[in-house]
């Protein structure tokens, strides 16, 4: 093997590097570099390039295709131009210090080849990346709303539902005399604060709630039952005998029901139509409602972005959902109670029950709000149920949400309940708006401590005559208001502006009717004999309705679709 000769390397005391003047004696190697541009420093000076490989001349191959013969210019040690060597600038010049990172540059995961051809060392700048980004997530959603959209279109056999033509919820008469309009942008911008109410009379009697629900998840749903000898009033505000007795003892001007306020107070969030009878007689004015009024009913999907067919033959029409989902209410609020013989019953029976005639468990608290020196408000709320905190009663609302085709609403509750609570709230929030707002301004009116908010679905996406109930969640009113931005200055505002504007009016009856297809409520003037003689359409008798497909026979007997059920009249007869 050939012997490797380091040679005799001379010391330098004073710095890195060969010594300024060396010794002549020393031997000088044959194979020893000439014009190797040594630079003494000390240690305290910044080291400068050895070799870089990131050259722009020497790194392009398009110019060693060009150029086979590089320049010494060209060459990865040359450093002519380098400032640690005092070619440049000041050597002591920090600014002119870099540090070369010897790694190749990584290559660009997005955007078009044609942007990095002109200079490939060049990595898109930050703000270029958030852009482009940007631009991704967008084409994303787009791409996601066209597959949605052409789902809806040629999923399951079924057309696009197109938007309906929304009805009057009220035939106006050509006899009517128009008053006012008034437009939902005027409604956003009131706003009154109303003092602390105080409690006239409570009638009734209310179970308690039965905490076993608040377990309930999708693996272990509960049946939703009947309650088909329990009855459920819906008496409008110049029906009920309490208010009638109060309006004779001079202990309000205004009278209205939870409902009817409720109605009022969330107008500037309602799509459908609906009236309240209005009836000024002397210096009080009662709010009122229809026999068989929309009232009674709960909407669903109301301000959907798919409006939902009118046909009444279709199970999944506007009016059948409203039946159903004022059925399934009724049901659940019975349903999640300790029935163990147990009530807390208030200073009154039940104003509208008989003797002996079994009631549901409904507490009736007639409250009273001042909202000016001459004009005092009695609203008749309502509580269902009441848990004992701390020995104390503490009143609860009962409410539930019900779906009826995942394919509508493109979250699935089954699988989404347990690990995205958050996101199936947010779709029906973003659906059912106005119906949560109401329920939310109920349970402040009533004073209720607790709301509970039932998930309710049907066993099958055909079948709607059988539900289960897959969880149930509890929430403060004041609390969910300011989540759902439900603004309660806003509210009462609404509230003193007709009642204010109602006040000017003289002695008679009017009707105050949400316009079908634009955001704003109208006042007509009636004459005193108007809806005394209105038709009650009653729900269709189950023989008639639409019953669920018979194939996949075993299946539906399982569920009980073949079992006889009688669907009891979800608005009563008061």
């Amino acid at each position: 093997m050939v012997g490797f000769e380091i040679g005799d390397v001379p010391f330098n005391p004073d710095g890195w590097g060969p010594p300024e003047f060396t010794d002549s004696s020393l031997p000088i190697l044959p194979n020893h570099p000439v014009n190797v541009p040594f630079a003494p420093f000390s240690r305290s000076d910044k080291l400068g390039r050895i070799a870089d490989w990131t050259r722009s001349n020497y790194n392009n191959p398009n110019n060693r295709n060009i150029h086979r013969h590089n320049t010494a210019a060209d060459s990865a040690f040359d450093f002519t131009t380098d400032d640690s060597f005092g070619g440049g600038l000041t050597a002591d010049d920090d600014n002119t210090f870099r540090l070369v990172d010897g790694k190749p540059p990584p290559r660009p995961k997005f955007g078009p080849k044609w942007r990095f051809q002109n200079n490939r060392n060049q990595l898109p700048q930050r703000r270029d990346e958030e852009v482009e980004a940007k631009k991704r997530e967008a084409e994303k959603q787009r791409a996601r709303r066209d597959r949605l959209y052409n789902a809806n279109r040629t999923g399951g056999n079924n057309p696009r539902r197109e938007s309906a033509v929304f009805k009057s919820s009220v035939d106006i008469q050509p006899e009517w005399n128009m008053l006012d309009q008034i437009p939902f942008s005027t409604f956003t911008k009131l706003s009154f604060t109303v003092p602390e109410p105080e409690d006239l009379v409570n009638c009734g009697s209310i179970e308690s709630y039965d905490k076993s629900y608040d377990r309930t998840t999708p693996k272990n749903e509960r049946r939703l039952e009947r309650f088909k000898n329990r009855n459920f009033f819906k008496v409008t505000t110049t029906d009920d005998p309490v208010i009638r007795r109060l309006a004779n003892e001079d202990k309000a001007t205004v009278f209205a029901t939870d409902a009817i306020l409720s109605t009022l107070m969330c107008a500037p969030r309602s799509v459908y139509s609906w009236d309240i009878v209005i009836q000024r007689v002397g210096n009080k004015l009662f709010f009122d409602k229809r026999d068989g009024s929309q009232l009674d009913l709960l909407s669903v999907n109301e301000t959907s972005q798919e409006p939902l067919p009118e046909a009444k033959d279709d199970i999944n029409s506007a009016h059948s959902l409203s039946v159903e989902a004022a059925y399934i209410n009724q049901n659940f609020s019975q349903q999640v109670l300790v029935r163990d013989g147990g009530k807390v019953s208030f200073d009154e029976p039940n104003p509208f029950a008989s003797e002996g005639e079994e009631v549901a468990s409904v507490g009736y608290r007639y409250r009273r709000w001042k909202l000016d020196n001459d004009t005092n408000l009695v609203v008749r709320c309502e509580v269902q149920s009441y848990i004992d905190v701390n020995d104390k009663k503490s009143y609860l609302t009962l409410n539930a949400l019900n779906e009826f085709d995942p394919k509508f609403s493109g979250v699935d509750w089954r699988r989404k309940l347990d690990t995205q609570r958050g996101a199936v709230l947010a779709t029906e929030l973003k659906n059912n708006a106005n119906k949560i707002a109401k329920w939310t301004a109920q349970a402040i009116l009533a004073n209720a401590d607790m709301m509970k908010l039932g998930y309710v679905t049907r066993v099958h996406p055909r079948d709607h005559f059988n539900h289960v109930i897959l969880a149930v969640v509890g929430y403060k009113p004041k609390e969910f208001a300011g989540q759902i931005n439900l603004n309660t200055s806003n509210m009462w505002g609404i509230v003193k502006a007709i009642v204010d504007l109602c006040m000017k009016l003289n002695e008679g009856k009017y009707v105050l009717v949400k316009d079908p297809q634009k955001p704003q409520v109208r006042i007509y003037e009636v004459p005193a004999d108007a809806f005394e003689n209105d038709y009650v359409e009653e729900p269709l008798p189950e023989d008639e309705q639409v019953q669920p497909p018979a194939e996949n026979g075993d299946a539906l007997d399982e569920i009980g679709v073949k079992d006889e059920v009688e669907v009891k009249d979800v608005i009563a007869e008061t």
